[in-house]
């Protein structure tokens, strides 16, 4: 599917949910290699904006551009 204005929000919602699945993915890979014995840590620092009343940060690993591109994937194959 071509991106247009009429299939926009689509198009976010599949980026933001490949994000999310990817960031915890990879989170949870990392949690079952680490009880394997193994040290994997891939990512940057939390990412994210605070305000006095609202703050939201998220970790960014590989996982996260893994999920976008399978998001973009899902996006083109509709």
């Amino acid at each position: 599917m071509k991106l247009t204005s009429r299939n926009r929000s689509t198009f976010l919602a599949l980026l933001g949910l490949g994000f999310l699945v990817g960031t915890l993915g990879w989170e949870v890979l990392e949690r079952i290699v680490l009880q394997m014995g193994f040290q994997l840590e891939l990512g940057v620092g939390p990412v994210g904006f605070d305000l006095s009343v609202l703050s939201v940060f998220i970790k960014i690993n590989p996982g996260t551009f893994i999920g976008v591109l399978g998001g973009i994937f899902l996006f083109r194959m509709m």
